[in-house]
């Protein structure tokens, strides 16, 4: 392959594809309950995990091996996408990004293994902790093998271009606190009034990222379009949230089992994708209000002289 290949970005993004459904496989065997519905690892019920009969993948079964299929596929597709940087990408941080999800996927299988053979719960919480943080280095690829990376940044007004950035950095990093908590609430019933904090200060948050964007440069699809979104899921996560609240710590709501298990689901997701989103409009903005590439410096010291 040669250095200019789409490959890479095609990988990247199947990766980031690949994930998601992960997630959500992964947030439906804690939901069911169904976490050590197979007992051993890495073997199935002593099968190799790859020969595993679908006849016998029932109930419980069912979603615990469905996960630990799509986990291995997701690894594949890692240490694929790892070689292929190797190979093909001139940016050796690049590289070393790549090598670095492949320990971090490594890691988060080893996690899961542990999680069933040791029967320890704060293994799971960080098993969960390692997924989005998966999730937003997925992510992360697709944006750095992309080609609207590699062409040299927009205009973008570099005093407001940093407060934003910052703003968005920010965000990010209570978003992923806040699903770290969401974790705990999820395996342990506590701490729900830090998952609750967090959540609010994720809201607030993102209403001064609209709100500073709407006043720096509108015409700035790159930095507006992930702002919109972020400003939807959000609205959408918290019906989800106070919906999943009420009915399952309150008599409020009541909901079946299987529609609470959907929407506590649901609302893990699409906390992964806020959790992307904020970092997409985090890594444009450092990539927007970063130095003028030489084309732009050369362009203007031109209209000076010319002047």
């Amino acid at each position: 392959m040669k250095a200019d290949s789409v490959w890479p970005h095609r990988l990247a993004v199947a990766l980031a594809g690949a994930t998601f459904p992960l997630l959500f496989i992964g947030g439906l065997v804690t939901s069911k309950g169904a976490g050590l519905a197979v007992p051993d690892w890495p073997t199935s019920f002593g099968y190799n995990m790859f020969l595993y009969p679908w006849s016998k993948m029932v109930g419980g079964i069912f979603y615990e091996h469905s996960h630990r299929l799509v986990a291995s596929a997701v690894g594949f597709l890692t240490i694929i996408l790892a070689g292929t940087f190797w190979f093909t990408e001139s940016r050796a941080w690049l590289r070393w990004l790549g090598v670095a999800a492949l320990m971090l996927v490594i890691a988060q299988g080893v996690l899961g293994g542990l999680r069933v053979v040791l029967l320890q719960q704060p293994l799971a919480i960080v098993h969960a902790a390692f997924a989005q943080a998966f999730f937003a280095l997925a992510v992360s690829l697709a944006v750095f093998t992309s080609a609207g990376w590699r062409e040299a940044p927009g205009a973008f007004a570099l005093a407001e271009g940093v407060r934003l950035r910052r703003l968005a950095a920010i965000t990010t990093g209570l978003i992923y606190i806040q699903a770290i908590f969401g974790a705990v609430l999820r395996y342990t019933g506590e701490r729900v009034d830090a998952h609750l904090l967090f959540a609010g200060l994720v809201a607030l948050h993102v209403i001064f990222i609209v709100i500073r964007v709407a006043r720096t440069n509108s015409q700035q699809v790159a930095v507006a379009r992930p702002a919109l979104w972020l400003a939807i899921l959000l609205a959408f996560q918290l019906l989800l949230g106070i919906a999943a609240y009420l009915g399952k710590f309150t008599s409020v709501l009541r909901l079946s089992a299987d529609l609470l298990v959907w929407l506590t689901t649901t609302h893990l997701v699409i906390g992964a994708v806020m959790l992307a989103t904020a970092l997409l409009l985090t890594l444009r903005c450092y990539r927007l209000s970063g130095t003028p590439a030489p084309l732009a410096k050369h362009n203007i010291l031109s209209e000076q002289f010319s002047s």
